[in-house]
């Protein structure tokens, strides 16, 4: 766990970025897996962020304006401790997660109404939490009608996603610290699973290697559904299946990535099954390829996000055309959409608490987002082409490859963090 003084200061950032008022952040529910069991619980990136507190049921509520911190939580309950394992209750808010205040759970929708009374702006965002939205709504509604009450609660409702989101996509060392080990650990399972994945073994025997791996390394499981998918199944983007048998000449496909004390790393290769590409599967491989590292050393301070995707579809959009996949010229076919239709996704996204990390995309007046110093990306050029293609050369028919990199934003450039997964055309045949 980071230290105390981590989510200390990130709360300092926050109040000052809120301004004045009071903010609600809403715990995560927990997921039914079926009648009375449930998914492991993974607790909510935003209020996590800022307390560490891992449990469900928890509410933080922030005070801009006196710079504290109450938390309501889960009581301490034995018998439920024996079955759920341990709660931190009140006392281990305030001992161990920096809360100044801390209260049963049950108390909450008393005590968060006095205290939203108290403040000018009422920082939540509508539609995150059911319980959430009906403590707000109640509240302000019930203010509304004391007409003789001279607090008659806030003035202003505002979303605090914006300043909170911003904080997160700027990464802090101790966070860049636990990507790189989610990085590493999501490297070292790509390499082990190319060994699995050979012509007569299953796809989903792959997928146990990986997540074999991810768990041995010391991560808590995949961050997001394991994709291997060979053959035509890795024209599918989100194909998660896993249940082919792989078969001799096959490209195979891996998107896999793990979480790292709440940090993801998202990776993916594709390689030959057999051991060697053909010669059309490796011109298809080189122009993705060619086309990643091109956007990967765009990626530096002052570049825009949107930037380092066209950096790539340049290169795709000339490399569709060398392989006879479309006709006509490169800007011609770019201000049509026409290599959409083989592209299918942009290069790039946030990573970081959430493997599609939060953070806008664009600044205030609408234009792509400048690259700052901490922002970590992925750059995940693609092409695919599916199988109910007409007009195209019959030897790339089903062929998808995407190669995709966790690259931090340095001082003067990038650093790859998941630079130990290989890529070149002679790792992949090795």
């Amino acid at each position: 766990m980071l230290p105390k003084d981590v989510f200390a200061r990130r709360r300092a950032r926050f109040y000052e970025g809120l301004k004045e008022g009071i903010a609600l952040v809403f715990s995560s529910p927990e997921v039914p897996f079926g009648h009375d069991v449930h998914h492991r619980y993974r607790p909510d990136p935003d209020l996590f962020y800022l307390t560490g507190f891992p449990e469900p049921e928890a509410v933080g509520l922030f005070d801009a304006d006196h710079r504290r911190l109450t938390l309501f939580v889960r009581e301490k309950d034995r018998a439920r401790e024996a079955w759920d394992g341990r709660r931190a209750g009140p006392k281990g808010a305030r001992a161990d997660h920096g809360a100044d205040a801390a209260y049963p759970i049950g108390e909450l929708h008393a005590r968060a109404a006095e205290a939203i009374r108290k403040a000018s702006t009422l920082h939540y965002a509508i539609g995150s939490s059911a319980e959430g939205d009906h403590l707000v709504i109640d509240s302000l509604v019930r203010f509304r009608r004391e007409a003789r009450n001279p607090q008659r609660g806030p003035v202003l409702l505002a979303d605090p996603t914006d300043v909170l989101h911003d904080l997160r996509l700027v990464k802090e060392p101790e966070e860049i610290a636990l990507m790189e080990r989610s990085a590493a650990i999501a490297a070292r399972a790509h390499k082990e699973s190319m060994v699995a994945a050979r012509p007569g073994r299953f796809e989903y025997e792959a997928q146990a290697v990986i997540e074999r791996r991810f768990l041995a390394g010391g991560a808590t499981g995949p961050a997001y559904g394991t994709i291997v998918a060979s053959g035509p199944n890795a024209t599918v983007l989100h194909y998660r299946d896993n249940t082919r048998r792989i078969e001799a000449g096959d490209l195979v496909l891996i998107d896999a990535g793990c979480e790292y004390h709440g940090y993801a790393s998202d990776v993916t290769r594709t390689f030959p099954a057999s051991g060697r590409f053909t010669k059309a599967q490796r011109r298809f491989y080189e122009v993705v390829l060619k086309a990643q590292e091109a956007a990967i050393r765009t990626v530096r301070p002052g570049v825009r996000f949107d930037d380092v995707h066209e950096t790539a579809r340049d290169i795709l959009v000339d490399g569709l055309i060398d392989l006879g996949l479309l006709k006509g010229r490169s800007a011609t076919l770019k201000r049509g959409e026409k290599d959409s239709r083989f592209r299918l996704h942009k290069t790039s996204h946030w990573l970081g608490m959430d493997v599609h990390d939060r953070g806008r995309y664009v600044e205030a007046d609408g234009t792509s987002r400048v690259l700052r110093p901490g922002m970590v990306l992925t750059v995940e050029p693609g092409l695919y082409v599916r199988m109910d293609e007409k007009n195209v050369p019959k030897e790339l028919l089903g062929l998808g490859v995407r190669i995709e990199d966790d690259v931090l934003v340095t001082g003067d450039g990038q650093r790859v963090l998941t630079a130990a997964a290989e890529k070149s055309v002679a790792a992949m045949e090795r």
